[in-house]
């Protein structure tokens, strides 16, 4: 019955042996040739720090991020530079003919005006909303015109004006708020360095936990491979000795040809793993990019550590970057909350100007009762250079004050009230939105600890059932040896061996990446950054992460 039972199992799989056995060289030597191509390309050894470096200085992303506080601030000059002063100068030449009209001309048909001027100013803006402006005018002026009073004339004036708002744009006004928004934006953008930072390092670490994940396994499969090749061996010894049918070598051959395409699958895993870990860590110019094998030295290892659940939350709220911007983004909006609250005040504003003016130049001899006669024939009566007139302007010879006061007040409902209502309405939609960010990290975080611990108990569930699967293998294999169990019984237990192995490797690399993932969750969103809508603004500002020492592990031993 037992020999009945043989034959009927050697039948129901002779077909498919004999397929798998004529593919088993084509597959052996895809193999080899392919382990030939990987020896023949450069090796690097890499440690989980060396990579994680590699990747500080080299990773495009952070490459990209690491900008946006350099725009940020160019973005503060810019905004400050509003009340940097602004100095102006001018240098002007007019001659200008018009045919005489009038009796005053002298008896010319022509009048010829000749002027040269010159000014030189400054005005700013500064922080307190006051704006002044300082200038000075000089020219000379000539003209064929007999009835001038002085030709040349030489003209000076000095002008002083400031304005002063006394409600609206007193304490905040639109400089001074776009100064405040670009630093909020410079400290958003540094959030967001922080969470492309910490983000690479949780990827990086990972990919190196799944390359080292790939390497293991490969030497699982290969180990499969080889118990698989061993049997078919001992099996072609019997059949030479005669104590197994030739038909029963199939079989093992189509076992052996089953784990040759497993352990080129493993390989190609291992070909994926690196190329995202080097996309990571190598720079894209780096020699030999693409074709340098990455091998690591820190291998997979378990490590207990102690989850601090409840410190790990406190810590994600007070310093995870999706946090801290969502804070950010409010303080932002108080700013312009602050803005518009200033903005629906009546605008009054005092104003001053004061004007010295001087002339001096050729003074000629007064008119006398016959103006034409006498327009023809005046003398010089004296002569004052512009030393003299520029003297009168400084020392406040004739000088003019100007004081006021302006007032002005919209009717009815202005944009400005539109605005801060609008404004107040965000802040109380993104305060909501915090509230709801703060829930969502806390369960982040919780969820995250709750894989640590399970992951920790699925190695040593994987370990177990490992040690159960060996115990059946050799069990099956002294079956097999005593003549009382067939082959296929010792295949089943191989392969379930093979699995067994590649389960409590993938627990044990699932496990440590549960903990670089418990790391990076109290520094930054696993899910990437997320948005908050910035009141009064209109725009949504990004959501960035901290670079800080994660908190919540405590490292207890190392098997």
């Amino acid at each position: 019955m037992e020999y009945g039972f043989m034959c009927h199992s050697v039948l129901r799989v002779t077909v498919s042996s004999m397929v798998a056995l004529m593919l088993s060289s084509s597959l052996l030597f895809g193999q080899t040739t392919g382990r030939a191509a990987d020896q023949s390309g450069l090796v690097r050894q890499l440690s989980m720090d060396e990579a994680v470096r590699l990747a500080l200085e080299n990773n495009l992303g952070i490459r990209s991020d690491r900008l946006g506080p350099q725009i940020e601030d160019v973005a503060v000059s810019q905004a400050r530079s509003l009340w940097a002063p602004n100095l102006t100068t001018g240098l002007t030449n007019v001659s200008q003919n018009t045919p005489a009209t009038s009796v005053f001309a002298g008896g010319q048909t022509k009048v010829t005006d000749a002027r040269l001027t010159t000014q030189l100013g400054v005005s700013q803006s500064l922080p307190t909303g006051t704006i002044y402006s300082l200038g000075w005018n000089g020219g000379r002026a000539t003209s064929t015109n007999f009835f001038n009073t002085f030709d040349p004339q030489l003209t000076s004036n000095l002008s002083f004006n400031i304005t002063q708002p006394l409600l609206r744009n007193l304490k905040f006004d639109t400089v001074r708020q776009q100064v405040a928004t670009s630093y909020k934006d410079r400290e958003a953008a540094d959030w967001q360095l922080r969470s492309t930072t910490a983000l690479t390092v949780r990827n990086v670490r990972n990919a190196y936990w799944d390359l080292a994940y790939q390497i293991d396994n490969l030497k699982a499969q290969q180990q499969s491979l080889d118990l698989s090749k061993r049997l078919l061996a001992d099996n072609e010894k019997r059949v030479q000795i005669g104590t197994m049918a030739p038909i029963d070598i199939v079989e093992a051959q189509s076992e052996v040809a089953r784990n040759e395409e497993v352990v080129i699958t493993a390989e190609a895993a291992i070909k994926q793993a690196e190329d995202r870990l080097r996309t990571l860590i190598f720079a894209p110019e780096t020699p030999d990019f693409w074709t340098m094998s990455i091998e690591p030295s820190d291998g997979l290892s378990f490590q207990q550590q102690t989850v601090d659940v409840e410190g790990a939350v406190r810590r994600a709220l007070a310093s995870r970057t999706d946090v801290q911007l969502a804070k950010t983004s409010l303080e932002r909006s108080d700013i312009n909350i602050k803005y518009f609250r200033n903005q629906v005040l009546p605008e009054i504003n005092a104003q001053a100007t004061y004007t010295s003016n001087a002339v001096g130049g050729v003074l000629l001899t007064p008119l006398t009762s016959f103006p034409v006669a006498s327009a023809v024939s005046r003398g010089i009566l004296s002569e004052r250079g512009f030393g003299s007139v520029l003297g009168d302007v400084l020392s406040n010879a004739y000088p003019t004050w100007t004081v006021g006061i302006n007032v002005s007040y919209p009717i009815g409902t202005s944009t400005a009230e539109a605005n801060l209502a609008r404004a107040r309405l965000q802040v109380a939609q993104a305060e909501a939105q915090m509230k709801n960010l703060e829930l969502q990290v806390t369960a982040q975080v919780r969820d995250v600890a709750r894989q640590v611990q399970t992951n920790r108990k699925r190695i040593d569930s994987a370990g177990a059932s490992r040690q159960l699967a060996e115990r059946r293998l050799e069990a099956e294999e002294k079956k097999f040896a005593a003549g009382i169990q067939i082959s296929f019984f010792v295949f089943q237990a191989q392969r379930d061996l093979a699995q067994a192995r590649t389960v409590e490797i993938r627990a044990l690399s699932d496990y440590n990446k549960s903990l670089v993932d418990f790391e990076a969750v109290q520094e930054t969103s696993l899910a990437g950054p997320t948005s908050l809508t910035s009141a009064g603004a209109g725009a949504i500002i990004p959501v960035p992460t901290s670079a800080a020492a994660p908190g919540g592990v405590t490292s207890a031993s190392q098997r």
